[in-house]
């Protein structure tokens, strides 16, 4: 299993590029999973269901099975976030596991950033980036830049730079 980040600050189109990049990762044949950080409170299940009640009663961990998907919601309840290398060892077996946020993990990542949003590259400040994808390349970069629109020319980057996981024990 290999990874690769996408980081960015918000507003700056990570998911979009996502959108793009993951169907084209999977054309190649490749098993692609996602881990997405987020600073917000989420919220999978839904009030008043039995998984919800159950989790709200005290469950640490709840599993939902479908037709579809299942989902493994853990409760952290005052808990420190796990730090990325446990998640990771949660991803069932794929080829690669893109993650966006953990921006300041040191794992290779491509940066998003678009001029126009008006706000601050997080490079060279945060570890691991080793490009940056924008709509246009921005002055005396001394970083790789990639087309942001350029879906190919991203593939490419991340094929070359994703790397393997070592795993935290499960």
């Amino acid at each position: 299993m290999n990874v690769f980040g996408i980081a960015g600050r918000s507003g700056m189109g990570k998911t979009t590029l996502l959108e793009r990049l993951v169907p084209a990762l999977t054309a190649r044949g490749l098993r692609v999973s996602l881990i997405k950080h987020s600073h917000k409170d989420i919220e999978v299940d839904r009030p008043g269901k039995d998984s919800y009640r159950l989790r709200e009663a005290g469950c640490q961990e709840v599993l939902l099975l479908g037709r579809s998907r299942w989902a493994l919601m853990h409760e952290l309840r005052g808990d420190e976030e796990p730090p990325l290398d446990y998640l990771l060892s949660r991803i069932q077996a794929c080829d690669l596991v893109l993650v966006e946020g953990f921006k300041g993990g040191d794992f290779p990542k491509l940066e998003v950033w678009r001029a126009e949003e008006g706000k601050p590259m997080l490079w060279p400040d945060w570890p691991g980036i080793v490009a940056l994808a924008s709509d246009a390349p921005p002055p005396d970069l001394a970083l790789p830049w990639v087309d942001l629109a350029d879906t190919a020319a991203v593939l490419a980057l991340v094929l070359a730079h994703a790397a393997p996981v070592a795993l935290a024990s499960r």
